[in-house]
């Protein structure tokens, strides 16, 4: 059944016009915590020159990316696959891009450094490395609204809550990232994208 998450129908074109110029034109992306599936399917049908890998822990979310796929008939989305980030081995071995949206905050900070440490190992050298999410900068939050969701992140789980970009960006160089390219995105939130060096 399908599942409709609002933010994505909100966010998913001003993430897609961040993405466009800097994806392949061909290619095999990884899209680790698809959720309702609502980002990919939007993805895969303005790029149809790539082949999507929609991915979720959670089997809930993983039937309604596929029934959103059926739906939508795209055959560039292939079946959605279990794959949790702390996991040290993933059922893929390697991508040209790895995309991952408002997940780290929702999740242990394992589950962050987990995800960062298999972009790099399915990653070559150049390969894509996308996070969007709210992120605090300085030690900061960029904005009130930010810090309120920080806090009511934590009240249900302390384990939870918004990372500090510069510690996603050391663990990124500990895996052969470079510096993020950082891009202001509507509501305060923030697009990351990492390139394989």
């Amino acid at each position: 059944m399908k599942r409709h998450a609002p933010a994505a129908a909100r966010n998913r074109q001003p993430i897609l016009d961040v993405l466009r110029p800097r994806l392949p034109t061909a290619g095999f992306v990884l899209e680790v915590a698809s959720g309702s599936g609502e980002h990919i399917v939007h993805f895969a049908e303005a790029l149809p020159g790539l082949v999507f890998q929609p991915s979720d822990p959670d089997p809930d979310a993983r039937a309604s990316i596929d029934d959103w796929v059926q739906t939508e008939g795209l055959g560039n989305v292939r079946a959605a696959m279990a794959l949790d980030t702390v996991n040290d081995v993933w059922p893929i071995e390697r991508a040209d891009a790895v995309l991952c949206c408002n997940m780290i905050h929702i999740a242990p900070w394992e589950a962050a450094a987990g995800l960062i440490v298999g972009a790099g190992r399915v990653l070559p050298r150049g390969g894509i490395f996308y996070l969007y999410g709210p992120y605090r900068r300085a030690g900061r939050h960029t904005a009130a609204s930010n810090e309120a969701f920080d806090l009511d992140l934590r009240r249900r789980n302390p384990a939870w809550g918004v990372r500090d970009l510069e510690a996603v960006a050391a663990l990124a160089a500990a895996q052969g990232f470079g510096l993020p390219e950082i891009v202001d995105m509507p509501a305060n939130n923030l697009s990351l994208i990492f390139e394989r060096a």
